[in-house]
């Protein structure tokens, strides 16, 4: 009987790579839509017919529109992995004036390169508009994905300025402050548009060429937020 003949391997497999390919395209339409327009502003109507694939499909892989905003920042944790990595190496490092400046880079660079591809180039959009942590689905995602990550970046940070600045006992507040302040400098550069309007036409947005320029402003700016949080005590003169 017909109904008793089983699929070719070859069959089996061709489907199976057709799932993975129309899940897949789920993920990226979403990226892609979200990027543009933000979370509530998209339906998951929409995100079928930019995926081209039936509506029941998008909550068969992923469930609910929150779960899919979540599964993004899954499946780019790659990127997370490799600024850890580049952290915990960093660490390693003796300390010296370069210190910070190669953890700066850690931080930095695998984000710039995202935006290689223009998958990345939506991720890394997603991360300047999409994550505002009044909103729940922003919340869990910050709290799943990059919040771990910052509290790693927040204490190697710290125990770096406690050594450039042994008389300063350098607070976690004040790394959290560095943090954060480098922070909005990254995705500034990754989502502005303005600077080729302002430079009339010298600078390109997001230009990768300038990448040791952005670290190095971030290293300084970092001492001089230090400074300004701990100022040296002035030693008082023997009248």
């Amino acid at each position: 009987m017909l109904s008793g003949l089983r699929p070719r391997a070859g069959a089996r497999q061709d489907a199976s790579a057709s799932r993975v390919d129309r899940k897949g395209q789920i993920l990226l339409a979403a990226e892609r839509l979200f990027a543009q327009f933000g979370f509530h502003a998209v339906s998951i109507r929409q995100i079928a017919q930019e995926a081209q694939v039936p509506l029941a499909l998008v909550g068969y892989h992923f469930g609910q529109k929150q779960d899919l905003f979540h599964a993004i920042f899954a499946h780019w944790s790659g990127t997370i992995e490799e600024r850890m990595q580049g952290l915990q190496a960093v660490q390693m490092l003796p300390h010296s004036r370069l210190k910070l400046q190669r953890m700066v880079e850690a931080f930095v660079a695998p984000v710039i390169r995202l935006r290689a591809s223009p998958e990345g180039e939506a991720y890394a959009l997603l991360m300047t508009k999409g994550l505002s942590p009044q909103s729940d689905e922003s919340d869990r995602v910050l709290r799943d994905f990059f919040d771990p990550m910052a509290e790693a970046y927040i204490t190697a940070l710290q125990a770096i300025l406690s050594h450039e600045h042994p008389q300063a006992r350098v607070s976690r507040g004040t790394a959290a402050w560095c943090y954060q302040f480098s922070l909005g400098v990254l995705l500034h550069h990754l989502g502005d548009q303005r600077v080729a309007r302002l430079s009339h036409g010298q600078c390109l947005p997001n230009d990768r060429q300038v990448q040791s320029h952005l670290v190095q402003f971030i290293v300084h700016g970092i001492r001089g937020a230090v400074q300004s949080f701990h100022p040296p005590v002035k030693k008082r003169r023997l009248s």
